[in-house]
C-alpha cells in the first residue's frame, strides 16, 4: 500500500494495521469514484472563485480529473490496493501528472466531507434509479390491469377463499403500491439532496469557501449549513435511502409470494415461463421457481444493511471511524436491490393466467358477501343480512363470477377500478423524475 496522505515525517506505518484500517475501502470506492471526481472538479473551481487557485490552474485540474474519469470508465485506470481509498488515489494521480498543483486539490476539505459528498451524489443517483425502476413496475401492472380485465379469480383472506376477485384487481393493487414506493423514493431523493462539501472535518475551515456555488454546481437543492449537522447526517441519510429501497423490495416480495402460491400445482392459476425456473440435480420432473423464490428474499439484504447502519450509528457528534463500516452494506444493498427490481419487471411482464383453473376455484360460498349486500340494499339490517347469508342454502345456484364482479361498484372495486386515477398519478410522478 502506498504511504497514506496523512503520514507525517516521524510517523511509523504498520502495514498489517494499515490493511486493517483501510479494509475493502479502495474496492468499494469504485462505486463512488466517478462521484468523487465530479465533486473534486467542482471543488477546484470553487477554490478559483475565492482566489486560492488561478482559473487556469483550476481548468488544468478539472481537465485532468476528466481524463481520470474517462480512463476509469474505460477500464484503463483501475482503482486497486496500493491506495488507502479512492480519495487518496485521486490526489496521487493528480500529483503524479501535475506535481505541486495536484497537491493543492485538497485545500479546504477533509476526506470527511469528500466521502460525504461522493456518497450523497451516489445516493441521489441510486434513488433516482430506484424511482424509475419502481415506476416502470407500476406502469407495467397498470397496463396488465387493463389487458386482463375480464378474468375472474378467487380473492383470499387468511389464505382462505373469500370472495370473487379478478386479475385486473390483482394487477391494480400492485400498480398502486409500486406507485407509492416510487413516490417515496423520489421524496427520499429530495430529502437527502443537501450539500455537505465545505464542512471539512466537521468544524469548517479558515477559508471563505463559496459553498453556495458548489451547492448549485453539484445540483443540490440546499446547503447543509452546519458542519456538525453534516457529520450527524452520516448514517441517517443512508438509513432513509435504504428504507426507501426496502419498501420497494417488500412490494416485490409480496408479489413473489402470490406467484409462488398461484404458480404451484395445487393452485395452477399462473404460468411462470421456463426461463424464470431451474431444474433439480436429482429429480428430472422438477421445474423450480427459483427466480420467484429469490425475489421473496430480496428485502433481506436491504433490511440487513439497515440493521448494520443502526448498529454502528449510536455515536456522539463528530466523525468516528466506525462509520466506515456502513459503506459496504449500503453499496451491496443498492446493487442487489436494483437488480432484483429489474428481474421482477421481466418476470411480471411474462406471466400468463390459467383462466379455467381460476374459475374452477371459485366456489358457491364466495358469493355469500354478495348475498348479504343484496339483502342490505333491500332494507334488511346488515347484521341480520349477514346472518341470513351465512346459510349455505342461499348460495345454491350462484355460479356467475362476472355478475359478482359487475356488482362491485365501490370506487376501486372490480366494476369501478378507477385506473384513470392511477394513470394520472403515474404521469405526474414521471414528470417529477
Amino acid at each position: 500500500m502506498n504511504a497514506p496522505i496523512w503520514q507525517k515525517p516521524d510517523s511509523v506505518i504498520d502495514p498489517q494495521l494499515m490493511q486493517f484500517l483501510a479494509g475493502e475501502d479502495v474496492v468499494l470506492d469504485r462505486e463512488l469514484f466517478a462521484f468523487d471526481i465530479e465533486a473534486s472538479q467542482v471543488h477546484a473551481r470553487g477554490l478559483a472563485r475565492i482566489g486560492l487557485l488561478s482559473h487556469g490552474d483550476a481548468d488544468t485540474l478539472i481537465a485532468a480529473l476528466g481524463e481520470l474519469r474517462d480512463d476509469f470508465n474505460a477500464g484503463r485506470y483501475r482503482l486497486a490496493a496500493p491506495f488507502e481509498d479512492g480519495h487518496s488515489a485521486i490526489e496521487a494521480w493528480l500529483t503524479e501528472r501535475l506535481g505541486d498543483l495536484g497537491r493543492r486539490i485538497h485545500t479546504g476539505r477533509s476526506r470527511n466531507d469528500q466521502v460525504l459528498v461522493a456518497q450523497r451524489l451516489y445516493l441521489r443517483d441510486r434513488l433516482q434509479r430506484l424511482a424509475h425502476q419502481v415506476h416502470a413496475l407500476a406502469a407495467l401492472c397498470l397496463r396488465r390491469a387493463s389487458d386482463d380485465a375480464s378474468l375472474p379469480m378467487p380473492g383470499y383472506t387468511h389464505l382462505q377463499r373469500a370472495v370473487v376477485s379478478s386479475t385486473a384487481m390483482w394487477w391494480a393493487g400492485y400498480a398502486e403500491t409500486f406507485y407509492d414506493s416510487a413516490a417515496l423514493a423520489l421524496r427520499t431523493r429530495d430529502w437527502i439532496n443537501a450539500n455537505p462539501l465545505g464542512t471539512a472535518a466537521g468544524y469548517g475551515v479558515n477559508l471563505a469557501l463559496d459553498r453556495d456555488y458548489t451547492t448549485a454546481a453539484l445540483g443540490f437543492d440546499r446547503l447543509q449549513v452546519s458542519p456538525i449537522a453534516a457529520q450527524l447526517s452520516r448514517g441517517k441519510y443512508e438509513w432513509q435511502a435504504l428504507a426507501a429501497l426496502t419498501t420497494s423490495l417488500q412490494d416485490v416480495r409480496r408479489a413473489a409470494w402470490d406467484l409462488s402460491l398461484f404458480g404451484s400445482t395445487e393452485f395452477g392459476f399462473v404460468r411462470i415461463e421456463p426461463q424464470f425456473t431451474t431444474g433439480s440435480s436429482l429429480m428430472p420432473n422438477k421445474r423450480n421457481p427459483d427466480v420467484v423464490e429469490l425475489l421473496r428474499a430480496a428485502p433481506a439484504v436491504a433490511l440487513g444493511a439497515m440493521n448494520e447502519l443502526a448498529a454502528i450509528s449510536s455515536l456522539p457528534s463528530g466523525y468516528h471511524r466506525d462509520q466506515q463500516a456502513g459503506k459496504a452494506p449500503l453499496l451491496r444493498a443498492f446493487a442487489q436491490g436494483l437488480q432484483s427490481l429489474q428481474v421482477a419487471e421481466a418476470l411480471l411482464a411474462a406471466i400468463s393466467w390459467n383462466a379455467g383453473a381460476m374459475r374452477a376455484a371459485i366456489d358457491a360460498g364466495m358469493y355469500a358477501t354478495d348475498i348479504a349486500m343484496e339483502l342490505a340494499q333491500s332494507g334488511v339490517p346488515f347484521r341480520e343480512a349477514y346472518a341470513r347469508a351465512a346459510n349455505p342454502q342461499l348460495w345454491q345456484g350462484r355460479d356467475d363470477p362476472e355478475a359478482s364482479l359487475a356488482a362491485r361498484v365501490s370506487p376501486g372495486g372490480a366494476a369501478c377500478p378507477r385506473l384513470d386515477v392511477l394513470r394520472s398519478r403515474l404521469a405526474q410522478l414521471a414528470s417529477a423524475m
